[in-house]
């Protein structure tokens, strides 16, 4: 089972750097086996034309080496606190992805503008606060993920898949690892977007919360009609 899930974070990492997403070693993707409560994480610092299925590193919730003999990424702690937080979420990705860092750089929530954002986060994507100066002192990774969870009371995880880390750039996750990366994707994307159609008009009005509600929820929850699901 570990040596699937290894291959499966590997590919997942370098989908990151196929789709744009990182360069040299900026980004980092993992998956967890909640039964086992072991995470799959990339190694820190490995260059991704070096990375090997052999490369990923296990560790437990408490960020405890199992298996590899690699150092985790250095953002596991953040990995792991949003396991904790988050118990729905299956895989987790961090990049510096350029327009979502721009945002998040800038502290801002990426408002919700169009209907491609609306089909996959059910409202804006949301920045955190920044951390204080007693808080990177004391953890800088430990306290995002804190931040993180912090942000998202009253905030469906897998509803809004994604956050900004103010002056740092996104987290996305997903059911695995696979989605987390598609999120990833999606959330540059829209940053893009978004950065765009404001350049264009600076004073649009964000989507009305009844097309949001329409647009997201043709493609998610029980009534879902996008696709090619059963016709009975």
């Amino acid at each position: 089972m570990l040596e699937a899930l290894k291959e499966k974070v590997w590919r997942a990492n370098l989908e990151l750097q196929k789709k744009g997403l990182v360069l040299y070693t900026w980004g980092n993707a993992s998956e967890i086996l909640r039964e086992e409560g072991l995470v799959v994480i990339k190694p820190s610092g490995v260059p991704y034309e070096e990375l090997r299925p052999e490369s990923m590193v296990v560790v437990d919730l408490d960020g405890k080496i199992v298996e590899g003999s690699l150092r985790p990424s250095v953002d596991t702690k953040i990995h792991l606190d949003l396991y904790k937080f988050f118990p729905e979420i299956g895989g987790v990705v961090h990049t510096h992805s350029t327009y979502a860092c721009a945002w998040a750089q800038a502290c801002r929530d990426i408002p919700c503008l169009g209907g491609t954002h609306a089909d996959y986060f059910f409202g804006p994507i949301p920045c955190t606060r920044p951390l204080s100066e007693e808080e990177v002192e004391r953890s800088f990774e430990g306290d995002t993920g804190k931040v993180i969870a912090e942000r998202f009371v009253g905030i469906k995880p897998l509803e809004v898949p994604g956050v900004l880390v103010a002056y740092h750039g996104p987290f996305t996750w997903g059911k695995d690892a696979d989605e987390a990366v598609f999120h990833s994707v999606v959330l540059e994307e829209i940053a893009r977007m978004s950065w765009l159609t404001l350049a264009v008009n600076p004073r649009v009005i964000p989507l009305s919360p009844k097309m949001l509600e329409k647009r997201y929820f043709r493609k998610h929850g029980k009534d879902a009609h996008y696709g090619q699901g059963s016709l009975h």
